[in-house]
């Protein structure tokens, strides 16, 4: 697609003057596509060829950029080279440009098509491990835990798109003293036939109630401390108990994980580290970066006050609480860095990336400080790790008013959506309505919670997200299905030869001029780990091929040209459904 373009134009300026054609691929972009007509597909930026020294960094700017514009001559690809301010544009032939634009559909290759670009080539690649999503186990799924696994699951789809070797792991919060009031509170309020019928709904009951409990009761808060002490001593009664609430809460959490389209290779968490925490403390002391005082843990002379830590210092560390048993507050982060999972990836792959989501933006500075305990204690791969921060959602509660678990969220998004739905004239009929409804419902959650950027606070808007013509899921579903419709009406119409040059009209060159910036997409992207850019360009897709439905039908048009829109609208879908699955949508064919 867009790579044989940017290759051509790199070539020509190689030879001009007289450098590797890879040195100008990265100063190239395709121009974005605006209301007003536009001529130009490729622009080149001359300051980043001073800076890097292939052009002189001194003298007039615009003269350069004028003076090197016309040294380049015009070919069968490039039909207009032309200067603007700093900036050199190229117009493609037009009849090339659909050629070769909607060449790889129709082959099968639709799904790869991306992967050609040579602006990949730069990416390194490898072995990502991404954490994501980290509920709490006992605990029914918080809806404040969606953030986090949906932005997870957008990283590992991307990452995964562009070549990398995958790892999905999700580390639990598995231990801990609320794990000391839970067996403690079962004793005395559980009911082993209740946790069979409905598990995390009883096990939060219990949990409110001994709570209430031990705020009055020292014996009850006692009874949790020995709980949690025969957890910590591996008495077999204790760990069984837990053991149980462990293995009913993620199968509980795989059936919420299912219906996000959501998936993982591990199981991790807390509960797989907590031994270690003695180790490293010995480990801190040896290299002399440890000071231990009766109420804090200092780190290289900095101190961490009950998880408070202070920006200025270098590095943070946890507290050491005077309790009856030490606490490592933090110490399990350091401890999963260090699992032999971890150790066997950073020593044998070639290239890796760690991205941690459990927290919000709040914990940004620990994670930072984090690894630069790592660098200290001698783990080099740890300036490759990488925690990414990311904003609250504001507001978001059912019609109840209640405390909001995850699948409520869903079970009224998927509410709301059927009931639109039903209310729409141009509604399809389909075999399973709650099920598309479903997946119509957490595509409006993802766009919403994607269209800024992940360090923003939103508040969130139950209207705003579940509109069909505003720029949400909604719109990205109903132009997916809507294209899915149109292919189907014309199955056939393809058997004859495809003619590029009866796609000329500027609605279709529109279109193309869009998709030709969908490899610079994935790359920003990857970049900033920042989803606001590929949704943003599948509304806009959207738009366009809203223009295009209006403008180009294929509905009573002679076969030749109603093939050749078929093929556009063909290529559009697919980049769409590329897209939205990246996101971490399930595209629906009816709606």
């Amino acid at each position: 697609m867009a790579c044989f373009f940017r290759r051509t134009i790199a070539a020509k300026l190689g030879r001009t003057l007289q450098q590797s054609e890879d040195a100008f691929i990265p100063a190239l972009s395709a121009v974005p596509v605006f209301k007003k007509q536009q001529t130009a597909d490729f622009k080149l930026s001359i300051s980043p060829l001073r800076i890097r020294g292939i052009l002189p960094s001194s003298g007039d700017i615009q003269l350069q950029t004028e003076g090197l514009a016309s040294r380049l001559e015009q070919d069968s690809v490039v039909e207009d080279i032309s200067a603007g301010r700093g900036m050199i544009n190229f117009k493609v032939n037009r009849k090339l440009l659909v050629q070769k634009m909607l060449e790889p559909f129709g082959k099968d290759e639709d799904e790869k098509f991306v992967l050609n670009s040579e602006l990949f080539n730069t990416l390194k690649r490898g072995t990502t491990l991404v954490e994501y999503s980290s509920p709490n186990i006992a605990k029914k799924f918080h809806a404040g835990h969606l953030r986090s696994t949906v932005i997870g699951n957008f990283i590992a789809n991307l990452k995964q798109c562009l070549g990398n070797d995958v790892i999905r792991m999700n580390y639990l919060g598995d231990w801990g003293m609320q794990f000391g009031l839970l067996g403690a509170g079962f004793s005395k309020f559980g009911c082993q036939e209740k946790l069979k019928q409905n598990p995390l709904q009883h096990l939060f009951e219990v949990y409110v109630q001994v709570n209430k409990e031990a705020e009055h009761n020292e014996d009850m808060m006692q009874a949790a401390r020995d709980f949690f002490r025969q957890l910590e001593q591996h008495e077999s009664e204790a760990v069984s108990l837990w053991q149980q609430f462990r293995e009913i809460t993620v199968d509980e959490y795989q059936h919420v994980y299912k219906r996000l389209g959501v998936h993982f290779d591990i199981y991790s968490g807390e509960s797989f580290h907590h031994h270690q925490a003695q180790e490293v403390v010995q480990q801190l002391h040896s290299r002399g970066l440890l000071k231990t005082s009766e109420y804090v843990t200092v780190c290289d002379g900095i101190q961490s006050v009950a998880g408070m830590t202070h920006s200025k210092y270098r590095y943070a560390w946890f507290s050491v609480y005077k309790q009856s048993h030490l606490c490592y507050y933090y110490c399990y982060h350091y401890c999963c860095f260090l699992e032999p999972l971890w150790m066997h990836i950073f020593q044998f792959a070639a290239s890796v990336f760690v991205f941690l989501f459990k927290t919000d933006k709040s914990q940004a500075n620990h994670f930072h400080q984090l690894f630069h305990i790592l660098l200290a204690m001698g783990h080099s791969w740890a300036d490759r790790c990488e925690h990414v921060p990311f904003g609250l959602v504001l507001g978001m509660n059912t019609r109840r008013g209640e405390v909001v678990f995850l699948e409520d969220v869903l079970d009224e998004a998927r509410a709301r959506m059927l009931h639109n739905m039903n209310q729409s004239k141009t509604t399809k009929e389909m075999d399973n309505p709650e099920d598309t409804a479903e997946k119509v419902g957490i595509s409006a959650l993802i766009v919403q919670d994607f269209r800024g950027a992940l360090q923003s606070d939103y508040k969130f808007d139950w209207d705003r997200m579940l509109q069909a013509q505003g720029d949400t899921g909604v719109f990205l579903q109903y132009t997916h299905a809507r294209l899915r419709s149109l292919i189907r009406r014309n199955e056939g119409v393809e058997a004859v030869i495809f003619d590029p040059s009866l796609l000329l009209e500027q609605t279709s060159i529109a279109i193309l001029q869009h998709l030709l910036r969908y490899d610079e997409v994935l790359y920003q992207s990857a970049q900033d780990l920042q989803p606001k850019h590929l949704v943003n360009f599948l509304l806009k897709l959207c738009h366009l091929i809203a223009s295009a439905h209006r403008e180009l039908p294929v509905k009573g048009s002679s076969q030749d040209v109603a093939q050749a829109r078929l093929r556009l609208f063909s290529g559009a879908c697919s980049v769409l459904a590329n897209g939205m699955r990246i996101l971490g949508i399930t595209p629906v064919d009816k709606m």
